[in-house]
């Protein structure tokens, strides 16, 4: 079956078959080769990796032209049956997966590739599985994740348990101290267990690595969508190779033991580069180690994936459209401050603006933007960065977060003299963030003044659409809604199950929920006057402001998110 069909293709080309769909130019073409010379790389990875064309449309257009079916590898769970047959570096050094035998045909294997003109690659499969081979079109990506998803875990075992033998034996013949210390750091096991466990964790969506000495083992969890997932539990013994090797590509002291350390690193995982920040802290068991993963440009996402409705990207527009004054976006750590703010910093990225901001850290680095990075050995503060800052002729100003009255003081002063400041400030609401900055010194008055919109932000868990399951709501979700008790109308909500999909967690990625509050004259006049929290909230309620409940409830019923999403969002609104 594979032979009759794949007779002549190796003539064919993927530049000239992509040049013929118009899916490249011939610059384009050329301007892939010349880029794919001496990388060892394949020219779809190359054009990929560049983004000369996306992944999609070259699986496209080798289905057309090789009339071969294609195939949406998520969710797809591979028989143990087929695993088995293929060995993880067979799929890997081709970058192709077998996924299921042939409806018809049980002696046929399908196999899902990026590359189906690769003829080296079927014959491989062939002589490995004695099958006959159909192969059939997926991207790039689907492969790879579906061959983590289906090897990662136990290759990663497999060398952790190697390298946990070695360590056993050397350490009866060893001294603890010395062993630590010694070429074991650069053993070749651990790099690839710690890279692999890097690659895994970015497959799987995680936002923080955590590694924990516990008192019988070490174990992984991983943070998906916010909540902590236990992934892998090695032995005791990897611990300190572990750690010290962390120490070592992230720039840390790998003899300091006994104090809290930080660095950070970055590593490429399927061509998107990513910045690793790392924190080792000491605990009773050993060195517990954080690592928080930030894709290069995750960070600035298009306005209308934040999660904004029609209404609230109007007022988003309209805040950011002021030319000068100051914005603040309020929430706890991890509710997607950052992201909103580089989100208005790229739409307000323009040739003619100069943009400057003050960061600790810098979390993500965009073009044309200028960002100094907080450095208190230096004395380079918050406050005397933005000093510096107001004679560098800035149009707009962001702020990392405004932790002190200074640096409140010179924000304000700022915005009054011509220039757009934005920043972060914890605080549980909108209304709330006036008050703490009265607290840190401001005179209401110059708050009303230079104040035009404020967001509070929190993140929700979005239920997997795939198995989420609608149910009638009990009195007490109903008392949470806000819908009365006798209410007649039939209302659905959903809560979570798991699945395939959804790596059985019943959630598949976060959306924000907001609450705006653009400052109208009547809201500048109640700030001026020193107004609690709760008085600023009842105004900006009555010009039409909803709060993060409203909005949260909203989700809730439109089989967003569920109820128990929904109440740690607003639990204190």
């Amino acid at each position: 079956m594979a032979g009759g069909k794949m007779h002549g293709r190796r003539k064919l080309r993927l530049g000239d078959l992509l040049v013929k769909y118009d899916v490249l130019t011939e610059e384009d073409l050329q301007k892939g080769l010349e880029l794919q010379k001496g990388s060892g790389k394949k020219l779809g990875e190359v054009l990929v990796d560049n983004n000369i064309c996306t992944d999609e449309a070259i699986a496209d257009a080798l289905s057309d032209q090789l009339h071969l079916e294609k195939v949406d590898l998520t969710g797809v769970k591979i028989d143990d049956s087929i695993l088995k047959m293929v060995p993880s570096n067979v799929v890997r050094r081709h970058n192709a997966i077998p996924y299921a035998y042939h409806p018809g045909n049980a002696n046929v294997l399908m196999l899902a590739m990026s590359d189906p003109m690769d003829m080296d690659a079927i014959d491989d499969f062939t002589i490995v599985t004695n099958l006959q081979i159909e192969p059939v079109v997926a991207t790039r990506r689907q492969v790879a994740v579906a061959i983590d998803r289906a090897y990662g875990t136990a290759d990663v075992m497999d060398v952790a348990n190697k390298y946990a033998e070695e360590k056993i034996n050397e350490r009866k013949e060893q001294e603890a101290e010395r062993e630590e210390a010694n070429a074991e750091i650069d053993n070749s096991p651990i790099v690839s267990l710690v890279k692999q466990m890097v690659d895994q964790a970015v497959r799987q969506r995680t936002s923080d690595i955590h590694i924990e000495p516990l008192e019988m083992n070490v174990r992984v969890r991983y943070r998906i969508d916010g909540a902590l997932y236990e992934r892998l539990v090695y032995a005791n013994e990897l611990l300190s190779a572990i750690v010290a090797r962390i120490k070592i590509i992230s720039g840390m002291d790998i003899s300091e033991k006994r104090r809290p350390q930080d660095g950070r690193m970055t590593q490429v995982v399927d061509g998107q580069e990513f910045d690793i920040r790392v924190s080792i802290l000491p605990t009773v068991y050993g060195e517990k180690v954080v690592m928080r993963l930030t894709s290069k440009n995750a960070l600035s996402r298009e306005k209308k994936d934040l999660g904004l409705n029609e209404h609230e990207l109007k007022q988003f527009d309209h805040i950011f459209g002021n030319p000068h004054g100051i914005i603040l976006v309020t929430g706890p750590t991890g509710s997607g401050k950052s992201t909103t703010l580089y989100t208005a910093l790229s739409e307000l990225n323009r040739e003619e603006v100069n943009i400057i901001t003050v960061e600790d850290p810098v979390e993500a680095n965009i073009n044309g933007i200028n960002q100094v990075q907080v450095n208190p050995k230096a004395e380079l503060t918050f406050a005397s960065a933005l000093r510096s800052i107001l004679r560098q002729d800035p149009d707009i100003i962001m702020i990392g977060e405004i932790r002190d009255g200074e640096t409140a003081g010179i924000a304000v002063q700022a915005s009054i003299t011509g220039h757009l400041v934005v920043s972060t400030l914890h605080t549980n609401s909108s209304a709330g963030a006036v008050g703490r900055l009265i607290d840190m010194g401001i005179e209401p008055y110059l708050l009303a003044d230079s104040i035009v919109g404020i967001i509070a932000q929190r993140l929700v868990r979005r239920l997997c659409p795939n198995c989420k399951k609608a149910k009638d709501p009990d009195a007490e979700e109903k008392e949470i809604l806000g819908i009365p008790e006798n209410s007649k109308k039939k209302i659905k909500i959903y809560e979570p199950c798991g699945c395939d999909q959804c790596d059985n967690t019943g959630f598949k990625g976060r959306i924000g929920v907001y609450e705006i509050l653009e400052i109208s004259p009547r809201l500048k006049r109640v700030i001026s006057k020193n107004s609690t929290a709760e008085e600023i909230k009842e105004v900006a309620m009555e010009e039409g402001m909803n709060t993060l409940r409203m909005s949260a409830t909203r989700y809730v019923l439109d089989g967003i998110t569920s109820v128990n999403e929904m109440k740690k969002v607003s639990f204190d609104v």
